[in-house]
């Protein structure tokens, strides 16, 4: 079997997709709970990918697409690009990666379809209906089992803004598919205005000074969340979903909440509770059946 085979190599590239969005959430709740304030995180993650797609913004411009409506210029410009990092680093101040795991990108089909049933009247079938319930109900098991056991420790705060960030995302995607852009375009619209936006932001908050971190971490996250995250996840996920469809691409996105919360168990020392593995089972069966790969694999077999 040749390795190089386009099903094969999608299949990586998905695989690898997730795993970076695992990564990005772990590097992210450690840097944050650290020496880096969300404010340099934000750099990191905009400043780099912006000199790089700075190319690609000359050709095909920074400009959304006529016609789109002011809930869509706002997601296409900064909806994605900024305000879902932000809220994502910001939430993981309070929460823990493996918490986000499951309530950001685990949650993702159900803001998504409910974006998707709002905004284009696109309404899930049965199946699909029921994965939404189990995705919501796993995410809400943890955000009130924490509500009750831990609310003097700000950790609700985390789980909102990890769910605001996915709807940020969701509602984004949605305008993207009507949009008609390329992946490429849409990102260097994005990450254009996240810099100008940025700009603003660091003028009023002032809080960024790399001066007390060490350069060899600078680097390290400017690599993970300026490039890995900010481009490369992104061109692969959209290689992915045009090769595997968004159904089997969906369902390997399903692996994010495992190898997260696997992943902060193992390197930042994160507990995986009874609840809290019943929550990651919940929203990963949800996800399967959310993303309509069993029908899939039914009508093929």
């Amino acid at each position: 079997m040749n390795v190089f085979e386009p099903r094969l190599v999608s299949y990586a590239a998905a695989i690898l997709t997730v795993t970076i969005w695992a990564a990005y959430l772990l590097g992210t709740r450690y840097a944050v709970s650290s020496n880096f304030s969300v404010e340099e995180i934000l750099i990191l993650r905009i400043v780099p990918a912006a000199i790089i797609l700075s190319p690609v913004m000359l050709k095909f411009g920074v400009v959304p697409p006529r016609g789109t409506n002011v809930i869509g210029v706002f997601m296409l410009t900064v909806g994605a690009s900024a305000l879902f990092p932000y809220f994502l680093s910001s939430a993981l101040q309070f929460a823990p990666a493996s918490d986000a795991g499951i309530l950001a990108p685990g949650t993702l089909p159900f803001w998504a379809a409910l974006s998707a049933f709002l905004l284009m009247g696109d309404r899930p079938n049965k199946v699909r209906q029921f994965g939404l319930l189990c995705i919501i109900a796993g995410a809400l098991s943890i955000a009130i089992w924490e509500i009750l056991l831990t609310s003097s420790n700000g950790t609700w705060r985390g789980h909102l803004m990890f769910m605001s960030a996915a709807a940020f995302w969701s509602v984004y995607s949605v305008y993207f598919k009507i949009s008609g852009l390329s992946p490429l375009h849409a990102l260097s619209i994005g990450t254009f205005w996240a810099a100008i936006a940025l700009v603003v932001f660091i003028s009023f908050r002032g809080n960024a000074d790399f001066s007390v971190i060490p350069i060899n971490d600078i680097f390290t996250m400017a690599l993970l969340q300026g490039v890995l995250v900010g481009l490369i996840s992104t061109l692969l996920y959209s290689y992915a979903v045009t090769n595997l469809g968004p159904a089997k691409t969906g369902a390997i996105g399903a692996l994010t909440p495992v190898l997260t919360l696997l992943g902060g168990w193992l390197f930042l020392g994160e507990n995986i509770t009874a609840n809290k593995l019943a929550g990651m089972i919940l929203v990963t069966f949800g996800v399967m059946l959310a993303s309509g790969v069993i029908q899939t694999f039914k009508r093929s077999a």
